[in-house]
Protein backbone atom coordinates (compact mmCIF):
# COMPACT_ATOMS: atom_id res chain seq x y z
CA UNK A 1 0.00 0.00 0.00
CA UNK A 2 1.39 3.38 -1.28
CA UNK A 3 1.37 6.33 1.50
CA UNK A 4 -1.42 8.28 -1.32
CA UNK A 5 -3.95 5.32 -0.95
CA UNK A 6 -3.01 5.30 2.64
CA UNK A 7 -4.41 8.71 3.40
CA UNK A 8 -6.83 8.04 0.66
CA UNK A 9 -8.50 5.27 2.93
CA UNK A 10 -8.32 7.66 5.98
CA UNK A 11 -9.98 10.43 4.71
CA UNK A 12 -12.38 8.19 3.50
CA UNK A 13 -12.98 6.39 7.16
CA UNK A 14 -12.72 10.33 8.63
CA UNK A 15 -15.07 11.54 5.73
CA UNK A 16 -17.36 8.53 6.95
CA UNK A 17 -17.24 8.94 10.92
CA UNK A 18 -18.02 12.19 10.59
CA UNK A 19 -21.14 11.95 8.73
CA UNK A 20 -22.23 9.31 10.88
CA UNK A 21 -21.79 11.39 14.16
CA UNK A 22 -23.47 14.58 12.15
CA UNK A 23 -26.21 12.60 11.11
CA UNK A 24 -26.70 11.55 14.53
CA UNK A 25 -26.75 14.72 16.00
CA UNK A 26 -28.98 16.15 13.62
CA UNK A 27 -31.30 13.57 14.82
CA UNK A 28 -30.96 14.75 18.05
CA UNK A 29 -30.39 18.28 17.28
CA UNK A 30 -33.73 19.21 19.78
CA UNK A 31 -32.50 17.34 22.41
CA UNK A 32 -29.22 19.06 22.54
CA UNK A 33 -30.66 22.26 22.23
CA UNK A 34 -32.52 21.57 25.40
CA UNK A 35 -30.21 19.62 27.31
CA UNK A 36 -27.83 23.00 26.54
CA UNK A 37 -30.65 25.53 27.64
CA UNK A 38 -31.25 23.49 30.99
CA UNK A 39 -27.36 23.46 31.83
CA UNK A 40 -26.57 26.75 31.11
CA UNK A 41 -29.63 27.79 32.86
CA UNK A 42 -28.46 25.73 36.15
CA UNK A 43 -24.66 26.70 35.59
CA UNK A 44 -25.95 30.45 35.65
CA UNK A 45 -28.48 30.52 37.98
CA UNK A 46 -27.65 27.56 40.64
CA UNK A 47 -28.26 23.91 41.44
CA UNK A 48 -31.30 25.17 43.68
CA UNK A 49 -33.48 27.62 40.66
CA UNK A 50 -32.63 24.21 38.51
CA UNK A 51 -34.67 21.94 40.85
CA UNK A 52 -37.35 24.97 41.36
CA UNK A 53 -37.66 24.62 37.50
CA UNK A 54 -38.13 20.94 37.41
CA UNK A 55 -40.79 20.48 39.77
CA UNK A 56 -42.56 23.83 38.22
CA UNK A 57 -42.89 21.37 35.10
CA UNK A 58 -44.63 18.63 37.53
CA UNK A 59 -46.54 21.30 39.19
CA UNK A 60 -47.51 23.19 35.99
CA UNK A 61 -48.80 19.94 34.07
CA UNK A 62 -50.67 19.03 36.57
CA UNK A 63 -52.55 22.54 36.48
CA UNK A 64 -52.97 22.29 33.05
CA UNK A 65 -54.41 18.97 32.60
CA UNK A 66 -57.07 20.13 34.96
CA UNK A 67 -57.08 24.10 33.36
CA UNK A 68 -61.09 23.94 32.39
CA UNK A 69 -60.57 27.02 29.81
CA UNK A 70 -58.64 25.17 26.91
CA UNK A 71 -60.86 24.70 24.85
CA UNK A 72 -61.37 28.31 24.82
CA UNK A 73 -57.66 28.22 23.46
CA UNK A 74 -57.37 28.90 19.42
CA UNK A 75 -57.57 25.82 17.30
CA UNK A 76 -56.62 27.31 14.10
CA UNK A 77 -54.28 27.83 11.85
CA UNK A 78 -51.76 25.06 13.69
CA UNK A 79 -49.09 27.48 14.82
CA UNK A 80 -51.31 29.73 16.72
CA UNK A 81 -52.57 26.57 18.33
CA UNK A 82 -49.45 25.76 19.53
CA UNK A 83 -48.40 28.64 21.13
CA UNK A 84 -51.32 29.27 23.03
CA UNK A 85 -50.80 26.14 24.67
CA UNK A 86 -47.30 26.32 24.68
CA UNK A 87 -47.70 29.94 25.88
CA UNK A 88 -49.73 28.74 28.97
CA UNK A 89 -47.82 26.21 29.93
CA UNK A 90 -45.04 28.16 29.58
CA UNK A 91 -47.13 30.60 32.24
CA UNK A 92 -48.00 27.73 34.68
CA UNK A 93 -44.37 27.25 34.57
CA UNK A 94 -43.47 30.54 35.12
CA UNK A 95 -45.70 31.24 38.18
CA UNK A 96 -44.63 27.68 39.58
CA UNK A 97 -41.06 28.55 39.22
CA UNK A 98 -41.55 32.18 41.18
CA UNK A 99 -43.37 30.00 43.84
CA UNK A 100 -40.90 27.47 44.77
CA UNK A 101 -37.79 29.00 44.47
CA UNK A 102 -39.36 31.37 47.38
CA UNK A 103 -40.97 28.61 49.48
CA UNK A 104 -39.50 25.22 49.04
CA UNK A 105 -35.80 24.92 47.24
CA UNK A 106 -32.56 25.26 49.46
CA UNK A 107 -29.43 26.68 47.88
CA UNK A 108 -27.68 24.00 50.07
CA UNK A 109 -28.53 21.43 47.27
CA UNK A 110 -25.37 19.72 45.91
CA UNK A 111 -25.39 18.27 42.29
CA UNK A 112 -22.43 17.48 40.63
CA UNK A 113 -21.92 18.01 36.84
CA UNK A 114 -22.18 14.79 35.87
CA UNK A 115 -25.65 14.96 37.65
CA UNK A 116 -26.69 18.35 36.17
CA UNK A 117 -25.87 17.07 32.86
CA UNK A 118 -28.12 14.20 33.36
CA UNK A 119 -30.99 16.00 35.35
CA UNK A 120 -30.85 18.59 31.79
CA UNK A 121 -30.99 15.58 29.45
CA UNK A 122 -34.10 14.45 31.73
CA UNK A 123 -35.25 17.82 31.40
CA UNK A 124 -35.12 18.42 27.59
CA UNK A 125 -36.99 14.73 27.74
CA UNK A 126 -39.72 15.33 29.84
CA UNK A 127 -40.44 18.79 27.47
CA UNK A 128 -40.07 16.51 24.71
CA UNK A 129 -42.69 13.80 25.78
CA UNK A 130 -44.98 16.70 26.71
CA UNK A 131 -44.68 18.26 23.09
CA UNK A 132 -45.25 14.75 21.41
CA UNK A 133 -48.72 13.85 23.76
CA UNK A 134 -49.49 16.89 25.20
CA UNK A 135 -49.55 20.19 23.10
CA UNK A 136 -50.19 20.57 19.07
CA UNK A 137 -46.60 19.65 17.88
CA UNK A 138 -47.01 17.09 15.14
CA UNK A 139 -49.32 19.91 12.84
CA UNK A 140 -46.54 22.11 12.70
CA UNK A 141 -43.06 20.08 13.31
CA UNK A 142 -42.02 16.48 12.02
CA UNK A 143 -39.51 14.85 14.41
CA UNK A 144 -37.34 12.48 12.88
CA UNK A 145 -37.42 8.60 12.88
CA UNK A 146 -34.73 8.12 16.03
CA UNK A 147 -36.58 10.84 18.40
CA UNK A 148 -39.73 9.26 17.30
CA UNK A 149 -38.94 5.69 18.31
CA UNK A 150 -37.81 7.14 21.51
CA UNK A 151 -41.13 9.53 22.33
CA UNK A 152 -43.63 8.62 20.32
CA UNK A 153 -45.04 5.82 21.93
CA UNK A 154 -47.76 6.37 24.87
CA UNK A 155 -46.25 3.67 26.56
CA UNK A 156 -43.28 5.89 26.74
CA UNK A 157 -44.70 8.79 28.19
CA UNK A 158 -44.55 7.70 31.47
CA UNK A 159 -41.32 6.84 31.90
CA UNK A 160 -40.03 9.93 29.74
CA UNK A 161 -42.87 12.17 32.83
CA UNK A 162 -41.11 10.54 35.89
CA UNK A 163 -37.63 10.49 35.15
CA UNK A 164 -36.52 14.16 36.07
CA UNK A 165 -37.99 12.95 39.41
CA UNK A 166 -36.08 9.73 40.11
CA UNK A 167 -33.07 11.59 38.23
CA UNK A 168 -33.27 14.41 41.63
CA UNK A 169 -34.45 11.22 44.07
CA UNK A 170 -30.96 9.88 43.08
CA UNK A 171 -28.49 12.81 41.90
CA UNK A 172 -29.36 15.69 44.16
CA UNK A 173 -28.01 15.85 47.78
Amino acid sequence: MTATNGIAQVNILATHTALTAWSAASAFFIVLVLLGVLFLFAWYVGRGPFVALLLAFYAAYALYGAFPYTSLLPTAPPLTALFAHIGLYAGLVFAFYIILRRVVVSDFLYIGIFGLIALSFLGAAFLLALAYHIFPVASIYHFTPAIDILFAPDKYFFWWFIAPAIGLFFLAR
